[in-house]
């Protein structure tokens, strides 16, 4: 008898990935828990990690969910155990387990973008925060969770929001409990851009096109800006001998032949 819903069988595993045309995609791939991430999971994104850190030939990562939400954060049953003895090794080791799983993500050499339906909570916008670019459909609901939940923020949860949002949003989200929508994560800086899901795929690649047609090139931008902007940011001087030899770098790779006398880069 085949199962109803194939994404809940023993055999499929919790995080799927797919390598190809320069882009690298995981996907969560726990919809019965609306992919709340557990320590296999966390495991599975670490060395959906590791190969693009390694493969010079990818250019973009996506992150996505499989179901109607993109993630409800830790694994309860985990953080039921580690509230047993919470300062134990064992509870450590299991919080920095999900905690490693976005901040890798977020470390990245290359631009990552979540695709989020449904909503994200916690550790689950930590996710999608930790990504360079969130895109979102108007209705989705983002929600920092922690204070429902009756637990202090983990993970860098502050500062993801604080770098995105600034300081009162933060405390809005954080401390008060405000839950935005799509439309007003993109009007508040949260989200890149919001719009139907059916769109949402097409404008992904629009965005990812251009990075996977040149990994190297691109690999050395995101140095170069995480570098310049941090957290923290750079000066302005110190941003110019950041580019200088980088931009040289390229100018030689091009070589000057391929200058047309139509302009740079035609």
């Amino acid at each position: 008898m085949t199962p109803e819903n194939p994404a809940d069988t023993p055999t499929d595993p919790p995080v799927r990935t797919d390598f190809g045309e320069g882009v690298a995609r995981l996907t969560l791939n726990n919809p019965r828990r609306k992919n709340a991430i557990s320590l296999e999971m966390a495991a599975l994104i670490d060395d959906f990690c590791v190969r693009v850190e390694t493969d010079p030939g990818i250019g973009a990562v996506v992150v996505a969910a499989a179901g109607a939400y993109f993630c409800s954060g830790a694994d309860t049953r985990d953080l039921a155990s580690s509230s047993a003895d919470p300062a134990s090794p064992e509870a450590v080791r299991r919080t920095s387990a999900v905690y490693g799983a976005f901040v890798r993500v977020g470390m990245l050499p290359v631009p990552t973008i979540s695709r989020v339906v449904g909503g994200a909570v916690g550790a689950g916008l930590n996710l999608a925060l930790a990504t360079d670019l969130m895109a979102i459909t108007p209705e989705t609901r983002l929600e920092s969770g922690f204070l429902a939940r009756g637990i202090h923020p983990g993970g860098g949860h502050l500062s993801l929001l604080g770098r995105a949002v600034g300081w009162s949003n933060t405390i809005a989200m954080a401390a008060c409990g405000l839950a935005l929508t799509g439309t007003e994560a993109v009007t508040r800086g949260l989200a890149h851009l919001a719009v139907p899901e059916s769109e949402l795929d097409a404008r992904i690649a629009e965005l990812t096109a251009p990075a996977a047609a040149d990994p190297e090139l691109t690999r050395r931008v995101m140095t170069s800006a995480r570098l310049e902007l941090g957290p923290p940011a750079v000066s302005w001087s110190s941003a110019l001998e950041i580019e200088r030899g980088v931009q040289m770098w390229s100018m030689s790779r091009k070589g000057e032949g391929s200058w047309s006398s139509r302009g740079p880069g035609r």
